[in-house]
């Protein structure tokens, strides 16, 4: 079907606006003189974001897949994370110079305009090689379809966690028989907990890490706690905007107590803090590798569900086919292949810390000895996501817009109550708002699972 070009000005702003001009090189795109691989007769050109001990588990991963399948040869090429990959991912999908398989996060594929950057998966083939809906938690899942068609296959999700020192809450008598952090079903319970550990914990330290002024992590933990509330983002088709100030109020209160009741540190830097001592510290799964490699005796959940409800802010890395308009073939059928593999051998990828999305994986026994991965596994029935729209997930315009004012209320500068009002302002300019990539807004997007 007809897609219309995309300009470059229209790209920028999809990116959020960065100035990210000189990063558009391609020279990580690779070309069809590139000599194959010895033995190999098919190339599949991989772009990915993952960097640091992500980027090892998975060259560790693309690795076992050419020993086992010496007739694909895989050129992968890590790009910058953020804004600049998505940027340089749009224009090479407009210019027809995509790769053929590419990773993005869940929650900004909607906003990539599918069906113009980005290719379906052909589901049947997904199955000849292992894949099946049914093998994926079915809300997961679903976050992939967009107009009845499947644009991401999810490879995990990664969520916020509360990390917590066992032998500092042994001291406060916070851990229960089992050896693990007792349950916590309310805020007062909560508030107790953090009490108990302050009056045993190192001087000097913090009690807890909440990344106070950063604009992400408390944009992740206001999804979360709102979620855990039953609030509501917009009506099913886009047209109306449902986020209760009230509720977004009880999150920011809840938020913000953390520093008046001074159990943080503004500022402090949060995994410096928790190795040393401090005895929790609210994180992304990602940190698993860090605290281990520190051996620390600690243990990790989903984030406390204060209000009631189990929720934890959760996203998700998932495979995507960059648009091309001759796309099909042995290449075609071979970046399925190698999707398919990574998410059935992600073993190796939990060990990073993410829960990995292909759920028989979750039940084997070798998943089930991961210490702390083993506990907070729930909370792949628990996700607490953003809104399925165009303007939504990792590095979005929507953290972008309401980031910054949730910081401003847990950091003091902003009361709670007038904070949670211009949330609904931003987010009802926001639903008007049309999607750069494509010109349309959330309830002309077709984000329909």
């Amino acid at each position: 079907m007809g897609r219309p070009d995309l300009s470059r000005r229209q790209l920028l702003a999809a990116a959020g606006g960065l100035s990210v001009a000189a990063s558009f090189g391609f020279a990580a795109l690779g070309t069809g003189a590139d000599a194959l691989a010895s033995g190999a007769d098919t190339r599949v050109r991989y772009w990915n974001l993952f960097s640091g001990g992500d980027g090892a588990n998975m060259i560790t991963m693309l690795d076992a897949f050419r020993k086992a399948n010496p007739d694909i040869d895989v050129k992968d090429s890590t790009l910058q994370w953020g804004n600049p990959f998505y940027t340089k991912l749009a224009m090479a999908a407009a210019g027809n110079r995509a790769p053929d398989l590419g990773v993005m996060h869940m929650g900004r594929v909607t906003g990539f305009s599918p069906g113009r950057l980005l290719d379906p998966w052909d589901v049947d083939l997904l199955a000849k090689y292992g894949v099946r809906e049914q093998d994926y938690n079915p809300a997961l899942w679903k976050r992939g379809v967009i107009d009845g068609k499947l644009y991401a296959l999810p490879l995990d999700i990664h969520v916020q966690l509360c990390f917590y020192r066992k032998d500092v809450l042994g001291k406060a008598g916070l851990l229960g028989d089992d050896g693990r952090m007792i349950p916590v079903t309310s805020t007062d319970e909560w508030f107790d907990v953090l009490k108990k550990a302050k009056a045993v914990q190192k001087k000097g330290l913090q009690t807890i890490g909440l990344w106070t002024n950063d604009q992400n992590f408390q944009w992740w933990f206001f999804v979360a706690f709102y979620t855990q509330l039953g609030g509501k983002w917009f009506n099913a088709d886009n047209t109306e905007v449902l986020f209760d100030p009230d509720k977004a109020t009880q999150v920011l209160e809840f938020l913000r107590r953390h520093v008046t009741d001074g159990y943080v540190i503004p500022g402090a830097p949060t995994g410096e803090q928790f190795i040393n001592g401090a005895p929790f510290t609210w994180e992304g799964n990602w940190s698993v590798p860090v605290f281990s490699g520190a051996k620390l005796d600690y243990g990790a959940t989903p984030l406390p569900p204060v209000f009631g409800t189990p929720a934890t802010h959760a996203e998700s890395h998932a495979f995507v086919l960059p648009h091309q308009a001759g796309r099909g073939g042995a290449t075609n059928e071979g970046a399925h292949e190698l999707a398919a593999y990574v998410v059935t051998h992600a073993l190796q990828w939990a060990a990073g810390g993410h829960i990995p999305a292909y759920t028989p994986t979750l039940s084997t026994a070798a998943y089930k000895k991961l210490t702390p991965q083993n506990e907070y596994v729930s909370a792949m029935d628990h996700q607490a996501t953003e809104p399925k729209v165009w303007f939504a997930g990792s590095t979005g315009v929507l953290a972008q817009d309401l980031g910054p004012v949730v910081v401003s209320s847990t950091m003091g500068s902003a009361k709670p109550a007038s904070v949670a009002r211009t949330m609904k302002k931003h987010l009802t300019k926001l639903l008007a708002s049309k999607n750069p990539m494509d010109g349309r807004t959330a309830a002309q997007g077709g984000a329909v699972a």
